[in-house]
């Protein structure tokens, strides 16, 4: 997989309240502009989602990806993978939630393999692009709620 793309944002809320927010995949549409459908296949014992399907229409990308989800016991983090796509090689992206103050700081890892070529400069431009939206979009719907 090729280099990750990494931003971290400050929220005003505790890691709890802050991945509740990321747990609720079937709510993305609702804050996530770039997400038109998404849908939980499959969850584990706790009821996160295992597997999840998202329609995006992002202004470069239109696509159905079908994500596998990890979630670490302590719920400090999530990880996912694609599992499908149709332009999409590979797809790995993390949330880790870090205490601080009285919020939590949360840093956003993306790595896009594209099944067409792009330049790696575009490539990353778009990471980061996608990397800031998410992190905006997260922030205002947890300070927000």
């Amino acid at each position: 997989m090729a280099d990750k793309t990494a931003q971290t944002i400050y929220i005003e809320a505790d890691p709890s309240t802050v991945m509740d927010v990321i747990a609720d995949i079937g709510s993305y549409p609702e804050w996530v502009a770039e997400y038109k459908e998404t849908e939980v296949l499959d969850v584990d014992e706790n009821g996160l989602p295992k597997k999840a399907r998202l329609v995006l229409d992002a202004a470069v990308l239109k696509d159905t990806m079908v994500l596998s989800y990890v979630w670490p016991a302590d719920r400090t983090s999530v990880s996912w993978t694609l599992e499908s796509s149709s332009l999409l090689r590979a797809l790995e992206g993390t949330y880790r939630l870090a205490p601080k103050g009285s919020g939590t700081d949360v840093t956003y890892e993306l790595s896009v393999d594209l099944m067409i070529p792009m330049i790696g400069l575009l490539k990353r431009k778009a990471e980061r692009r996608l990397t800031d939206t998410a992190l905006k979009d997260l922030k205002k719907r947890v300070e927000v709620h």
